[in-house]
């Protein structure tokens, strides 16, 4: 709120009714009037001087309002400024915070499924050896029969059984090979060999 002060007489003015003042006191001889007019003359000035210090005080509170005011605007749009950057820096924040989750349930999903592919070869693995095992002792059996007193005529294995397991050995292989399992395709490949063998009457 500002407040409005009528301007002081100008100091040439005020000098002069002063002057003038105590000068027409001065012609009367002595008395209450002479009295009165030298404390007005007195007055006068002092009013004068109060005058100036009030209108000075308007004048720097004036200035100090506008250069408040000035600031207060500068200090409004930084805060705005700052305001905008805050509300950017929480997006930027919850971007950053949905990145690292979905980051981080991607990683969760991709050790989850690498650990069932792990647990899957594992089975595939024991399933081989078990596999193994069994052609092994399936082809130690082929190379060292077990003797038994029989007709020479007769073979120690029919001939049927043993067509039969060349046949499986060779669509094992094929399948072994098409699903990439080299160890079990090689495993069926030797006992194929080696039913070949004794089929052609090689003897190992």
């Amino acid at each position: 709120m500002t407040a409005t002060v009528d301007a002081p007489p100008a100091t040439n003015e005020t000098d002069e009714v002063v002057d003038f003042l105590r000068r027409l006191a001065g012609m009367l001889s002595g008395g209450r009037n002479a009295v009165m007019l030298l404390e007005a003359a007195t007055m006068i000035e002092d009013l004068f001087r109060r005058a100036t210090t009030a209108e000075q005080s308007l004048h720097e509170q004036q200035e100090d309002n506008a250069r408040n005011l000035q600031l207060r605007e500068v200090a409004e749009v930084a805060s705005d400024n700052l305001a905008g950057e805050v509300n950017s820096l929480k997006a930027q924040l919850t971007e950053s915070e949905a990145s690292v989750e979905k980051q981080r349930n991607y990683f969760v999903e991709e050790t989850r499924r690498l650990a069932a592919l792990a647990d899957e070869a594992k089975a595939k693995i024991a399933e081989s050896n078990d596999r193994l095992l069994r052609v092994n002792a399936e082809i130690e059996e082929l190379r060292n029969p077990s003797p038994a007193p029989i007709d020479e005529s007769i073979a120690i294995v029919p001939l049927e059984s043993l067509q039969l397991a060349r046949t499986q050995f060779g669509y094992l292989a094929q399948d072994f090979a098409k699903n990439g399992d080299v160890v079990s395709q090689t495993i069926c490949e030797i006992g194929a060999r080696a039913i070949d063998k004794a089929l052609a009457g090689e003897a190992n």
